[in-house]
């Protein structure tokens, strides 16, 4: 049997002010198999970034907190190492590509410069061969020009190619998982799906485990084996993704769908969920999605519901959907 590469259990983390305490995630399970990729996907305000910060333990300071939980990569708790043994682990066993290229890579040093300190720093090369692995990952990863452009900055690169880079600087230590938090926002539909063919090629020759963290269903259905779908700081459902196109259960994952433009049917205008994802420093003491949800009843509101299954590696957090998928009758 496959062992887990990485398994996170009750995390909860939380930013905590002198009168607030928000739960930005309040209590997920996920796991992660070599070579797998998992989706997790909601809206803005769900919790999926912080998530992956918390695995990356790069939380703002000093308010964020993981309050508990564990996060178990490789058989040791990433919450239980040191500083020095997180930064051992940062870059070379897991690596992450940030939402906003332009915003992570460093404006003042060259390409070259940001690709090869994770080099210097976990492969002990020196700094001619960090150059030249530099400018192997940067073609690998179809940047033209790439022994030119390792001494160019980022403001002289398209968004395109900054991802590119993103990537290539993420991979080049060739980690066991790759975590990319909305990898594909503000490009164009061309450079999106050249940049997730790219990752597929990742996983296909460095056998890379991939946390993929979008809100863009169209995306899911491309690149996902497993699914999991997150509200109010908590997974709503978790379901492989063939299951999650053809039978989602969840209220919540039911109305995503619903929101997807269709090429088949006509609509006048797209379906939307009404109201906004609860704050998450006041959640309501029943279920997150009450508020928002057709199926939703009195009790909704006065309990909270804990993830049930149903079906094999199917959970979904909600009293009031039955086995097959339809509402419970009340």
């Amino acid at each position: 049997m496959v062992e887990p590469l990485l398994e996170i259990r009750d995390l909860r983390t939380y930013f905590i002010g002198k009168d607030v305490e928000v739960r930005a995630v309040d209590g997920i399970d996920l796991t992660v198999y070599p070579r797998q990729i998992v989706c997790i996907v909601g809206e803005s305000g769900s919790g999926k970034s912080i998530t992956s910060l918390s695995i990356m333990r790069l939380l703002p300071q000093p308010r964020g907190k993981i309050v508990s939980g564990q996060i178990t990569f490789g058989g040791q708790d990433l919450l239980k190492l040191t500083e020095d043994q997180m930064t051992d682990v940062r870059g070379n066993e897991i690596s992450m590509i940030f939402q906003e290229p332009m915003t992570a890579l460093n404006p003042v040093l060259t390409i070259g410069d940001q690709i090869t300190e994770v080099l210097l720093r976990h492969r002990k090369l020196n700094r001619r061969q960090a150059i030249s692995k530099a400018v192997e990952m940067l073609q690998f990863v179809g940047v033209p020009r790439a022994a030119e452009i390792v001494h160019e900055y980022p403001h002289q690169l398209s968004g395109g190619l900054r991802q590119r880079v993103m990537i290539a600087m993420a991979m080049v230590c060739e980690p066991k998982l790759l975590i990319a938090d909305e990898p594909t926002t503000a490009l164009d539909v061309t450079i999106q799906a050249q940049v997730l063919e790219l990752m597929k090629k990742m996983r296909r020759d460095f056998h890379t485990a991939i946390i993929l963290i979008t809100h863009d269903l169209g995306v899911v259905a491309d690149m996902a084996d497993h699914v999991m779908v997150m509200y109010g700081g908590q997974i709503v459902e978790s379901v492989n993704a063939d299951d999650l196109f053809a039978r989602p259960l969840h209220p919540y994952t039911k109305a995503l769908m619903e929101s997807i433009p269709s090429l088949i049917e006509e609509k006048d205008t797209l379906y939307s969920i009404p109201g906004t994802v609860p704050d998450a420093a006041s959640f309501p003491t029943g279920c997150r999605f009450a508020q928002r949800c057709p199926l939703a009843q009195p009790s909704c509101f006065e309990t909270a519901p804990e993830l049930q299954q149903m079906g094999p590696g199917h959970l979904v957090r909600c009293d009031k959907v039955g086995r097959e998928g339809e509402g419970v009758p009340m």
